[in-house]
């Protein structure tokens, strides 16, 4: 979801090892000019590395960062949350166009040779809110969608968070760094990032087979328009589907939808064991905000009698983890530590 996230990290011992700008590595082999890569559906070309970068969306410009390319940056534009630490330094002067979206002129005056958009409703086929793939394409300027928006139902602009064609994991996150780092010519980068997130992927899941064992189910709240109403909850193939099928446990929600709208009596019948909460710097939906939340939970007369909520197993998990980006790598680490210090997994 397009939102702005905080919140606190625990256990998040291998945090820095895989966020930071990565030693040379011998296992990749060097990108050969010209390339072509396969982007949502389209086939797109480069004869070198970009030397002029546009990254619309703080996942794509964290991926950008950790393989150590800050300064082929130019510009950037939606800003959800604090850089993490180990990349503080490396952004601090990273220029930005906007907070938000920003608009094709603000784009064009960084005279980008490539941009690259984390959300298929910045840069489409069609409509786009920063512009069409075709408008980039008569200014020279190559484009770049993160995968996990071609994999949905329809990537065109205004899918958002709708159906997902396939669930997303791991798999497209690495197809995501690897392909980056292939346009940039530093392939090497790419595969030390991805073998130092399966490191911590395979570190934070000790207790996967005893959590399937016990079949522990779980629920990820986002956020709500309105409170006492229905609540986005997070589908059986976004990321947060993906961390549950990595820790061990089961997503209660069955939507091909990315964050469908589900009502708490629909909840109620659902029963999970764990309720994950959002946390986040947002303010824009009542149900943005982790201490409304929690006190909804308490004192509606559905809500109050979830098992989760009289057990106190709840979760809070900064809600940038629960989007498809190096986050939701985190969003590993916060519910297996989560588990542990409820007492439902070593």
């Amino acid at each position: 979801m397009f939102l702005a996230t905080s919140g606190r990290l625990h256990g998040l011992a291998l945090l820095c090892c895989a966020l930071l700008p990565l030693p040379v590595s011998t296992f990749a082999d060097p990108t050969g000019y010209p390339l072509q890569i396969t982007n949502c559906d389209r086939v797109t070309r480069y004869t070198q590395p970009p030397e002029r970068t546009v990254s619309i969306g703080q996942g794509t410009t964290e991926i950008l960062l950790s393989l150590g390319l800050a300064e082929h940056i130019v510009g950037t534009a939606i800003w959800l949350a604090p850089l993490p630490a180990s990349l503080a330094d490396a952004g601090q002067a990273l220029p930005r166009i906007a907070d938000n979206s920003p608009g094709f002129e603000a784009v064009l005056k960084t005279r980008p040779d490539f941009v690259a958009a984390q959300w298929i409703n910045d840069i489409a086929p069609d409509q786009a809110r920063v512009g069409t793939f075709a408008q980039f394409d008569d200014f020279g300027i190559n484009t770049y969608v993160s995968p996990a928006e071609c994999a949905k139902s329809d990537f065109s602009a205004g899918s958002g968070d709708g159906a997902r064609a396939q669930a997303w994991s791991d798999d497209l996150l690495n197809r995501e760094i690897t392909e980056l780092a292939r346009i940039f010519g530093v392939p090497e980068r790419g595969a030390d990032l991805v073998a130092a997130n399966a490191a911590r992927i395979e570190a934070a899941t000790a207790g996967a087979a005893t959590l399937q064992a016990r079949d522990v189910s779980v629920l990820y709240w986002f956020s709500s328009p309105e409170i006492a109403g229905e609540a986005y909850m997070a589908g059986r193939f976004g990321a947060p589907a993906w961390i549950s099928g990595v820790v061990g446990v089961r997503n209660v929600i069955t939507s091909d939808e990315e964050w469908p709208l589900v009502g708490w009596e629909t909840i109620s019948e659902l029963d999970p064991d764990v309720i994950v909460l959002g946390t986040m710097e947002r303010r824009n939906l009542p149900g943005d905000d982790v201490a409304v939340k929690r006190a909804f939970l308490e004192s509606d007369p559905v809500a109050s009698q979830l098992r989760a909520v009289r057990a106190g197993h709840l979760i809070e998990m900064p809600a940038h983890a629960m989007n498809p980006t190096l986050r939701a790598v985190d969003g590993v680490e916060v519910l297996s530590t989560g588990l542990k210090d409820l007492g439902l997994t070593r």
